[in-house]
């Protein structure tokens, strides 16, 4: 992609608003904390404070609208206490008085909120913002027992906001029955979309994000709903089930009685996981329909299923069974699930299945922890440690941010406008590890900022509002601003860009002041930022196929972990096939993300078309569903061995990892070691299903070399 259409392509995405579910209760919340914060602190100390005070609720309440599943009030008030401390420490070297002092803290300041990226995207969007707040609240003091004073309302304001998320719960534990309620939801939709394409994909994305839902703080594991414990494994076992059931490789033939039977089977799941996914999002009783109940029970499932279709229906049904009484708010009395009311005719093998999935669901651990901050901190250290590399994107970053923001604060200040601040401020906020998000977001900030203080302005000069006016202004705006924050970044900017106008209005500052010199110093800000992303890149196209390497090992790993259990049978719930079938979701992930990222870059492929990634990533995913097809037919605890399946995944770990090499030093991968192993390998394997599974991993293989191979060598 050019340059120019690169730019264009950004600004579009800055400027796009999008239709988001919109939480006024919860917007409404962080502005009565806002305007309680700025209401006491103007009575009882005056604008200068009320000022003070209104950034740090402002901050703090920003920070709880994060993507995170951390408690709120955690959050709000960890926010208001790194402001406080940055603001304090930043007047005491000497802002506004020796600029240098002032400016090496800023150096560092900025550099760390850089490196914070490394701990994910909520520490390093409060940390960047910390920043940015503190330019400006360094220059309200005038003595250090003054600075003292305004971070310690800094704090207060995170006080506030915390307090309020306790004393006025909205939609509690709302984030997390989302969460969970979608990965069931993803489950039902996939179902649907399986009774019309037996072969259709499914984005993990959901049952990631369920998994992430599911850690909480010791603090969160006492309170936390019944109803939100087990339901993301069950779901996680539900899909390997679903996807054997109707594919014709490994399940039912493709049409004909027994596709009839999966097809209602599908419907019948679809329908369960829906009612199970709106009884968790709205802590509800599970409601089931009569028809799915219905199709479930019949005795007809083992009469005209037979082999693997027959243990994939049986066994879906008993998974559905703990979903649904897992899903149930604990009460006396509950809703009979599918199995309960089943009248089918009962199989030795049916019984044993039950059995075994219904014990294998108690084992299963209920929550999984995570840290407290105090716990948190050596991690995120270490993990800006690790990224003190010249390769890391995040390093890059954290070097371009703090060049720009030293530079921007020096040329503000050299420029005869006043308010410098401006500029390194818009910096820090638009800047992103990565090339889309800082080109858009610097148009959005821009665009943003033109409209909101050219609104602002026309309200100072029709009502000509007092203090009390402007900060009630002020609060409506930031209001504003929390309700329609995921809706677009440039419609963010709009009620931002006039909560300043007003905020500082109400503490003397004229609004002529403001208008010329925001409007220019945000175009200066955007344009350093900019201009430091092309001249010091983290492109993401270069490292395509590194991407793509780690994802074909990882993939490789998965499917010798599947098939060593054929080799020693240890049941469906397997901790090695658990942790191997996360790594290679993670690398699934980095790859379609550093795609997309790739996709708005303006730099050539280097190697790696798009054509041939499209064909690679697909590739690769038909080798991850051969290889979840066999998990979901793992042999049971004492069933017989297969030796030959020791060397089979001996031999997939091996060839996966030169493939890997080979992938990232641009070569085209070869597989004649696992070709000859599954030639010599298939008649001692016993088993049909590990037999036909082996030579679709080789059949996926061959597709990912052919998509790698250079246009003339393809056949």
């Amino acid at each position: 992609m050019s340059w120019l259409r690169a730019l264009k392509a950004t600004a579009r995405s800055g400027l796009t608003v999008e239709r988001r579910r919109l939480e006024p209760l919860v917007a409404a919340r962080a502005a009565l904390g806002l305007a309680l914060v700025v209401g006491a602190t103007l009575a009882l100390f005056g604008p200068g404070a009320a000022i003070s005070s209104a950034f740090g609720a402002f901050q703090a309440a920003i920070a709880t609208f994060q993507r995170s599943w951390r408690p709120r009030p955690t959050l709000a008030l960890a926010s208001g206490a790194s402001l406080a401390v940055s603001t304090f420490l930043g007047y005491v070297t000497g802002a506004g008085t020796h600029p240098g002092p002032f400016l090496a803290l800023l150096a560092v300041w900025t550099f760390l909120s850089g490196l914070a990226w490394a701990a994910g995207p909520t520490i390093g969007i409060i940390a960047s913002s910390n920043v940015a707040m503190m330019l400006v609240t360094v220059t309200l003091p005038t003595s250090v027992a003054a600075a003292a004073g305004h971070a310690a309302m800094i704090a207060v304001g995170g006080v506030v906001q915390a307090a309020l998320v306790v004393l006025l719960p909205v939609r509690r534990w709302g984030a997390q029955r989302d969460a969970l309620a979608d990965a069931l939801a993803a489950e039902a939709d996939y179902a649907r979309r399986l009774r019309q394409d037996p072969v259709a994909p499914f984005d993990p994305v959901p049952l990631m994000t369920a998994r992430s839902a599911a850690a909480v703080t010791p603090r969160q594991a006492r309170s936390r709903p019944a109803e939100l414990h087990g339901a993301r494994g069950l779901a996680e076992r539900i899909r390997p089930v679903l996807a054997s059931l109707a594919d014709p490789a490994v399940g039912a033939p493709a049409e004909g009685p027994q596709r009839d039977r999966v097809r209602e089977l599908l419907a019948a799941a679809a329908s369960v996981l829906d009612a199970a996914a709106h009884a968790i999002r709205h802590g509800e009783p599970v409601d089931l329909p009569p028809g799915a109940v219905a199709a479930l029970r019949t005795p007809d499932t083992v009469a005209i299923l037979d082999g693997p279709p027959r243990r994939a229906a049986v066994r879906l049904a008993a998974l559905l069974d703990d979903v649904v009484e897992t899903a149930e708010p604990r009460t006396e009395t509950r809703t009979p699930t599918p199995t309960e009311t089943r009248t089918q005719t009962p199989t030795a093998a049916g019984a044993q299945t039950r059995t075994q999935t219904a014990s294998q669901s108690q084992s299963q651990p209920k929550s999984r922890a995570r840290p407290t901050l105090l716990r948190l901190a050596p991690v995120v250290a270490a993990r800006m440690r690790a990224e003190l590399r010249p390769d890391s994107p995040v390093f890059r970053h954290a070097v371009r941010v703090t060049a720009v923001t030293t530079a921007g604060y020096v040329l503000g200040s050299a420029l005869p406008l006043g308010h410098g601040y401006w500029a390194p401020m818009a910096s820090v906020m638009v800047m992103r590890p990565d090339f889309s998000q800082t080109y858009s977001r610097s148009v959005a900030r821009f665009g943003g900022t033109l409209v909101g203080v050219a609104l602002a302005t026309a309200v100072v000069e029709v009502a000509d509002p007092g203090v009390y006016a402007s900060a009630s202004l002020a609060v409506a705006c930031a209001f504003g601003m929390y309700l329609l924050m995921r809706t677009g970044y440039a419609v963010s900017q709009v009620c931002v860009a006039a909560y300043v106008v007003f905020l500082l209005g109400m503490g003397g500052s004229a609004w002529t002041q403001t208008v010329y010199e925001r409007v220019v110093l945000t175009l200066l800000g955007g344009v350093l930022a900019m201009l430091a992303y092309a001249v010091y890149p983290a492109w993401e196209t270069p490292r395509l196929r590194g991407r793509l390497a780690d994802w074909l090992v990882t993939d490789g790993r998965y499917a010798a972990s599947v098939v060593a259990h054929y080799a020693n049978p240890a049941g469906h719930v397997c901790a090695d096939v658990r942790e191997a079938l996360l790594d290679t979701r993670a690398a699934r992930i980095a790859w379609q993300e550093a795609l997309d990222r790739a996709t708005h870059e303006p730099v050539r492929h280097r190697g790696l078309s798009r054509a041939a990634a499209d064909d690679a990533g697909h590739a690769l995913a038909q080798f991850g569903r051969v290889a979840m097809l066999m998990e979901a037919h793992l042999p049971e605890r004492g069933a017989p061995p297969v030796p030959a399946a020791a060397t089979l995944a001996e031999a997939l770990r091996r060839s996966t990892e030169r493939g890997g090499k080979a992938v990232r030093e641009r070569r085209v991968p070869e597989w004649d070691e696992l070709r000859e192993t599954v030639a010599n390998s298939g008649p001692l394997m016993t088993d049909p299903l590990l037999r036909k599974g082996a030579g679709l991993l080789l059949d996926a293989l061959d597709d990912l070399s052919e998509s790698l191979a250079p246009p003339t060598d393809r056949a």
